[in-house]
């Protein structure tokens, strides 16, 4: 059922990134994200790719066929850092918009130690005193926290439902608090943590919560895999809560993977479904 205690009501924009001047994705499209331009970077995991348009739907470019192996996540910094975890080859890389090659952490196509980078890392974004934290993943049950040299500082988890604990850390973002917020997906909560990972607290009662973005307002949006999309604050408060499950535009077929707010609130869902392969995007209504 559906929930708004604000004006957090959308419209699905039909045909978005499709037609003439579009391009079809092609393939499985687990996230999204925008610049400081509103362009918007959604990446491919098969072929690997990221695909570049702008906020009308107009394909722009593609790159890093060449060098992805099985790309999760994208997450772009205030500056236009592009930072993307690869599932496939264990690394976490980092690129300009034009997608030169800024930095590689991790050893591409090596496994790290166990408790050390990088097995299967899911997501990586930056904290506002410009640490970098990952979430380390679908291999094992740990965050990484490096300096901006990209040395490792510290790592914190293990498997385990207690504070602290991951079944599946599948995202990781850094508040204006300071706090670190992990979407601790098979637990169906986020947990939340100092700088140095002490725990502090969680929300639980999310369903297989996959991304979480924090726009200027502090308002936080959990893309969940029951077909549905969470609106909070930054104290927990539910603000708004829809979706449903459907083939329809404006339904989602099946997991929300990703999701992104651009400058003007326009808000882009990227979906990981069996049978289709889908981005749509949102505007106010």
């Amino acid at each position: 059922m559906a929930e708004n205690r604000g004006n957090f009501r959308y419209k699905v924009v039909e045909g978005w990134g499709q037609g003439p001047v579009g391009r079809a994705l092609g393939g499985v499209t687990p996230a999204v994200a925008t610049d400081s331009r509103d362009r918007v970077y959604i990446v491919r995991r098969e072929p690997p790719a990221m695909l570049v348009y702008d906020r009308a739907g107009r394909f722009l470019s593609a790159w890093g066929e060449d060098t992805f192996s099985n790309p999760h996540s994208v997450w772009i910094s205030d500056a236009d850092q592009v930072y993307v975890a690869d599932v496939g080859d264990h690394t976490v890389r980092k690129f300009d918009t034009d997608g030169r090659l800024l930095q590689t952490l991790g050893t591409p196509g090596q496994v790290g130690a166990p408790g050390q980078p990088f097995n299967m890392p899911t997501w990586a974004a930056l904290a506002p005193w410009g640490d970098l934290y990952v979430s380390d993943g679908y291999g094992q049950f740990r965050v990484h926290r490096f300096c901006v040299d990209g040395i490792l500082m510290h790592s914190w988890g293990a498997e385990g439902q207690g504070p602290g604990q991951f079944a599946l850390p599948h995202c990781v973002r850094v508040d204006r608090r300071g706090r670190v917020l992990v979407l601790d997906r098979e637990n169906r909560r986020l947990q939340i943590f100092n700088r140095e990972g002490d725990f502090l607290g969680e929300w639980p009662d999310l369903e297989g919560p996959n991304d979480l973005y924090i726009d200027q307002e502090d308002i936080v949006y959990i893309a969940e895999s029951q077909h549905r999309i969470s609106v909070f604050t930054l104290d927990g408060e539910l603000l708004a809560r829809w979706g449903e499950q459907g083939e329809a535009p404006g339904q989602f077929a099946d997991h929300p993977h990703g999701l992104w707010v651009d400058s003007h609130g326009d808000l882009y869902v990227a979906e990981v479904p069996f049978l289709d392969n889908r981005l749509q995007k949102f505007t106010r209504a």
